[in-house]
Formats: structure tokens, C-alpha cells, sequence
């Protein structure tokens, strides 16, 4: 009997220093062969449309949603005092063929030049932006190959290429600068662009994504 339950008891810590082997392998494997991180997300460039002049907004013709191709009339704005060649004017356009994802304008408010009225994306231009660790920047180069998962589509894989590496931390571009005499050292982050292989244009920028980049 003591001799079984001493086999036993072996096969139990054979089994159990596998199992914790197997661990460490595979975080050895990963840290070692991959940079990972969830603190990523669609992006795509915001192209705010504005008024040349200022003026009562008469006509609004899209909607949240809406497709629009470049120079397509948007809005109408009251001309005022402005000749009758001057029309064009009034007129607001879209500069990119694209997708609208705001409109802030009512009819009958009174818009100025530079006051944002609908902001456009082109949902062909998407990508992924990412934050990586300081401490692992030194593993990554310019045109690795980076597997994406994003959660809008549950576990579809796609695959990417990191486009550019940034030049400085997300706190040195924080508008809000610490005032508090106590220092406490917290790891950095630095976005990162990834261009996607091929991906569905249906996407949303701002969903959440994790990425795991190749690094050797």
C-alpha cells in the first residue's frame, strides 16, 4: 500500500513540476518572441468640415452615417451681405470621399469660419493605434509583422505591420501636466501605427483591439 501511494504521490509532482514548466516555458516563449498589449484600438484619421463663412446655417443635407464623396454640398449658409458671385461661399463641401461620424449643426444657428459642423472619416484609411511599454520599445522595429484581434469581431484574426514608432511619451503630450511635489515612477507608453493587411471597412474606430507584434 505505501509503495502505490508513494507512486502516487510522485506521479502527482511529476505532473505538477510539468505543468509549472510549461508556464514558465510558454511566458519565456512569448516574452522572448512576441510584444503584446491590449491598450490598442481602431483609429482613423478625423477630418473636420467648417464654414468659410459666418452666417444662419439654412440647409444640412446628411446625417450620422451617410456616405459622401469629395466636394459633395453638405450645408447651405445665409450669404448675408456677399455678391451673388461670391455663392460658392456659402456653400460647405466635403474634402474627402468618406463616412460621416458627427454632425453638429441645426438648421438656424448661427455657424462661424473654423467652427466644427461635420467631422468625416475615410473608412478605407483605418488602422490600429497601440501603447507599448517603454521597457519593451527596444524589441520592436518598423515593419514587423503584428497579429490584431478586435473585439467587434469576437476572435477573427487579422494581420498588420507596424507603420511608424512614436518620438515621445503619452504623458509629454498630456495637457495636464503634474503639480504635485511627490514623485512616483510610473512605466511609460508610446503609441505605436499599425497598418492593417486587409480588413473590413465596416469597422468602428474606437473599438478596443490586442495585438501581438513579432519580434524575432
Amino acid at each position: 500500500m505505501n509503495g502505490k501511494r508513494k507512486i502516487l504521490i510522485i506521479g502527482i509532482l511529476i505532473t505538477i513540476a510539468v505543468a509549472l514548466g510549461g508556464i514558465v516555458f510558454y511566458y519565456w516563449y512569448e516574452n522572448t518572441y512576441y510584444v503584446s498589449t491590449d491598450d490598442a484600438r481602431v483609429s482613423a484619421d478625423l477630418v473636420n468640415v467648417t464654414p468659410q463663412i459666418s452666417g444662419k446655417l439654412l440647409e444640412l443635407n446628411v446625417e450620422d452615417g451617410d456616405v459622401v464623396t469629395k466636394n459633395q454640398i453638405l450645408a447651405r449658409q445665409e450669404m448675408n451681405n456677399l455678391p451673388d458671385s461670391s455663392i460658392d461661399q456659402s456653400l460647405v463641401r466635403a474634402p474627402i470621399n468618406g463616412i460621416v461620424v458627427k454632425k453638429q449643426g441645426t438648421i438656424g444657428e448661427l455657424w462661424s469660419t473654423g467652427q466644427t459642423l461635420v467631422t468625416l472619416i475615410d473608412p478605407n484609411k483605418l488602422y490600429i493605434t497601440a501603447n507599448i511599454e517603454e521597457t519593451k520599445l527596444g524589441k520592436i522595429r518598423a515593419n514587423e509583422t503584428v497579429d490584431i484581434t478586435i473585439d467587434q469581431y469576437d476572435s477573427q484574426k487579422f494581420t498588420g505591420k507596424i507603420k511608424s514608432i512614436g518620438e515621445v511619451t503619452n504623458s509629454a503630450l498630456s495637457l495636464l501636466p503634474s503639480t504635485s511635489g511627490t514623485f512616483t515612477k510610473v512605466v511609460q507608453r508610446i503609441p505605436i501605427k499599425i497598418e492593417l493587411d486587409h480588413f473590413d471597412n465596416k469597422m468602428l474606430p474606437g473599438t478596443n483591439a490586442v495585438i501581438k507584434i513579432h519580434v524575432k
